[in-house]
């Protein structure tokens, strides 16, 4: 039977056009979740068309790092090939991922959520959950710190989660106690209520030692 003179051979929907976005040499794995989303969305699912994307939307100094993959690419997985080679020779090492962790990150204005999200996209899925945990904590707040010191065994995001809450509340009771700055009399008040209550203790005290 032959073939309806509208239909169009398989390998020619692989040859759709398709928009990728930049190349992100900062995080090539990253990039290649994206790219492979576009691939999925639009129906391309040969391995050589896929290489072929790739290899227009890099520039040339990327594209060097590569360049025994390009000149020699393998018949059968191409695409995986390149996008393996791009990922461990562009992408960070887990090595200078740890040492971020361990000398270079600080919490600064982030949240305590967002913080562990941070060390967690530096860490990969190699750093165990442990020293992630002792990581983080130890880059919160002192307040923080004593906190989730007695959460060990709740879930790490859970923690987290607990932390944003006491953080939000702890800086709203600051915006209050520095707006409602007490009076000169309220100062005066309260210092007297304190003598008070040291004479009664004192006086407390005197009378139990008579007693005896």
């Amino acid at each position: 039977m032959s073939r309806p003179q509208n239909a169009q051979p398989t390998s020619s929907i692989d040859r759709l056009a398709v928009r990728l976005p930049p190349f992100v040499p900062s995080d090539p794995e990253l990039w290649f979740c994206m790219v492979e989303r576009s691939f999925e969305a639009s129906g391309i699912t040969s391995e050589s068309t896929r290489f072929g994307y790739v290899l227009g939307n890099l520039d040339p100094q990327y594209a060097a790092e590569v360049r025994d993959i390009i000149i020699n690419p393998l018949a059968t997985e191409p695409y995986a090939t390149i996008r393996a080679a791009l990922i461990r020779r562009l992408g960070p090492s887990q090595e200078l991922r740890t040492k971020q962790l361990l000398g270079q990150e600080e919490i600064g204005d982030r949240k305590p959520f967002q913080f562990l999200r941070h060390l967690q996209n530096l860490a990969g899925n190699s750093t165990p959950e442990n020293l992630l945990r002792t990581i983080w904590s130890g880059r919160l707040p002192q307040n923080l710190q004593t906190v989730t010191a007695t959460m060990k065994d709740k879930q790490l995001d859970e923690v987290a989660e607990i932390a944003d809450y006491i953080m939000e509340a702890t800086q709203t009771q600051s915006v209050i106690a520095t707006t409602a700055t007490p009076s000169p009399q309220h100062n005066a008040i309260q210092l007297l209520t304190n003598k008070v209550q040291a004479l009664q203790l004192d006086l407390h005290q005197i009378r139990r030692h008579m007693a005896r």
